[in-house]
């Protein structure tokens, strides 16, 4: 088996949930074209746990099943109408939709979700599911948020350090897959008013030239390994690492960003650029757990 075929391989199963939203939808149709992509298969789950479902007071336990039935039967159709040769399983779990979707799922799986829905979906972004999935798995959680159209052709990827490397290789992976390139952005900022507070940095140059030179060793490892990807490297001074996330969005596939997620963690357990990124990205955004 060659190379390329093995690091195929690295990519694991795509596990994606839906509540039968629109959004939904729209996530379930993605990750089987990226399941496709990876040569399958896609598991499509539906969680029908009461904690975040709408009240099902006055119905029975079995009429919520059967709706989480009808739910998966839709999706499934819909999968098979575009993917016809794609392998398709559901799941119709009981549990919470967050707790379903984890369930589900193994260390290799990579996790889909959508950004709005209604029912256990509702408010992802904001809301406890999203924050539940993306703060546990073990693996890769893509949020499906806007998809280019026309494709773009480019994966890009957050860098900011050798702990992103896990991200980094996912995102090579990924764009070896699909045939697209590789754009690594690794943002810095630089204090304005640092010379008010602390002793003045004369040379901002100096901290450019160290900045590129940084992300060139983080990158060199993945260049070698995945020989195949185009890769560019864009290193840029910005005002808001975030923003300059933003702005890449629209000019990719998927946004790749490393998430540091605390064992133990009070608040919000993903970062302030990981939460701006998600809400304002143009394209699907996956959160990578970093080294």
């Amino acid at each position: 088996m060659n190379t390329a075929a093995r690091q195929h391989q690295r990519l694991g199963p795509v596990v994606v949930g839906t509540d039968g939203s629109e959004q939904a939808t729209t996530a379930v149709l993605w990750a089987a074209h990226e399941a496709a992509t990876r040569g399958g298969p896609l598991t499509v789950v539906h969680g029908a746990g009461s904690r975040h479902a709408r009240s099902w007071t006055t119905e029975s336990p079995m009429t919520a099943v059967d709706e989480g039935r009808a739910v998966l039967d839709r999706a499934a159709a819909a999968v098979s109408d575009r993917f016809p040769e794609l392998a398709v399983d559901t799941v119709l779990s009981r549990a919470d939709p967050g707790e379903s979707l984890l369930e589900a799922s193994g260390p290799q799986d990579t996790l889909v979700v959508g950004s709005r829905g209604h029912g256990g979906f509702s408010s992802l972004l904001l809301g406890s599911v999203g924050l539940h999935v993306c703060s546990r798995s073990h693996g890769p959680v893509i949020v499906v948020r806007e998809v280019p159209e026309p494709a773009t052709g480019v994966v890009a990827v957050a860098v900011r350090d050798d702990g992103d490397r896990g991200a980094l290789r996912f995102a090579a992976r990924t764009a070896q897959a699909r045939g697209a390139s590789l754009r690594v952005v690794s943002a810095w900022m630089f204090l304005e008013a640092a010379g008010s507070m602390v002793a003045v940095v004369d040379d901002v140059g100096a901290v450019a030239r160290s900045e590129i030179e940084a992300t060139k060793r983080t990158v060199a490892p993945v260049r070698e390994e995945f020989p195949d990807v185009p890769v560019v490297e864009d290193v840029v001074r910005s005002r808001s690492v975030a923003g300059s996330l933003v702005e890449v969005s629209p000019a990719a596939d998927l946004l790749v960003m490393g998430a540091r997620r605390p064992a133990r963690s009070v608040g919000a357990p993903l970062g302030r650029v990981t939460h701006a990124v998600l809400h304002h990205a143009r394209c699907p955004v996956a959160v990578f757990p970093r080294e």
